[in-house]
């Protein structure tokens, strides 16, 4: 375990009070204790301390330790134990905590961290030259299935790429740190599958209805045999409504590119579609933005998307991502691509 000491002196200031809001929010988080468990309080207060200040100095120590008559010693072992506690300043506009733990690890980590020490300082817990900035690694954060992901203050910033960390970066050192909306920053709810739903998708299936129970001497043999002649005839129903492969409306294929565009960047495109869209040669996103309107309703109806390429605006996004792919659909969109 690492050890963690108080800030040096030339950064701890005279005194420490709470303000008057938090004063009042300490008072009755005091008395939700039962008579004598009052120092129970130490965590809360301590956080609270250090959301006013930023971080948790000597003088905050002291201050709690008196308010719920503790020795001071007892305090700063709290304080000193508990990694969520900042001992010396850290930015004062955004501090990165960026999650290390293995799912975070393997899906891009290192990279993000990369990041911070390019942009904020090379090493952790260090401000940047106006200290406004600064970064540290810590562990799990539990958002591990949209992994990775950094912890600024209290909101989490999800699925990120490097890029996308430079433009978080960058709102919060030009102090418009709100502009980004916390969460996973790809088109997916919460931690949703990523691409949309890969199961039970297609409307037209209708669920079986239920056959009476009856004793299985009594079942005529029509009966038994019939659910297995009905499967393949539903299935050769639905092969047949998909447009032909040799309609004049289907977009022009090309034979794979050595390095073929990600389509997973835009917004209602999985894995799954990517892989249908490349079985019929679209590879890039030159290919998608120039589709026509016929065009564009037979991939839809190929894929049995009900609208979704309009919905979600393929075209737009391909057009963004073509010109100047993440950068420029930023500046279309105002968000990074999924």
């Amino acid at each position: 375990m690492s050890v963690r000491r108080l800030a040096e002196e030339q950064f701890q200031p005279a005194g420490f009070s709470f303000n008057e809001e938090n004063s009042v929010w300490a008072d009755a988080t005091i008395r939700k204790y039962p008579e004598g468990r009052q120092q129970s309080a130490v965590i809360p207060l301590l956080m609270r301390a250090q959301e006013q200040d930023g971080w948790v100095t000597r003088a905050a120590i002291e201050f709690v330790a008196e308010k719920l008559s503790m020795p001071y010693i007892r305090v700063l072992e709290v304080a000193t134990f508990y990694t969520q506690f900042q001992l010396k300043p850290v930015g004062t506009r955004a501090h990165v905590q960026v999650c290390g733990t293995t799912p975070c690890m393997l899906r891009g980590a290192e990279d993000l961290i990369k990041v911070c020490k390019s942009k904020i300082h090379a090493e952790p817990f260090e401000r940047n030259a106006d200290g406004t900035l600064s970064w540290e690694e810590v562990e799990c954060q539990g958002a591990c299935v949209n992994a990775p992901m950094v912890m600024i203050f209290k909101d989490s910033y999800e699925d990120l790429t490097p890029t996308q960390l430079e433009h978080i970066i960058d709102r919060f050192q030009a102090g418009k740190g709100s502009d980004i909306k916390p969460g996973t920053q790809i088109d997916r709810f919460n931690s949703a599958p990523a691409g949309g739903l890969t199961a039970l998708t297609d409307a037209d299936v209708k669920p079986a209805a239920k056959a009476k129970a009856a004793p299985a001497e009594a079942a005529p043999a029509a009966a038994v045999a019939a659910p297995q002649t009905e499967a393949p005839a539903k299935a050769e129903s639905a092969a047949t409504s998909q447009p032909s492969l040799d309609d004049k409306n289907r977009p022009a294929g090309i034979e794979k590119p050595e390095t073929p565009d990600d389509l997973k960047m835009i917004s209602g495109v999985g894995p799954k579609i990517e892989g249908v869209l490349h079985s019929i040669g679209i590879f890039t996103f030159a290919q998608i933005a120039g589709w026509k309107k016929a065009e564009r309703e037979w991939v839809d109806s190929y894929l049995k998307f009900s609208g979704r390429i309009e919905r979600d605006d393929w075209v737009k996004q391909a057009k963004a991502l073509a010109k100047g792919g993440e950068a420029e659909y930023i500046k279309v969109f105002g968000k990074k691509p999924r």
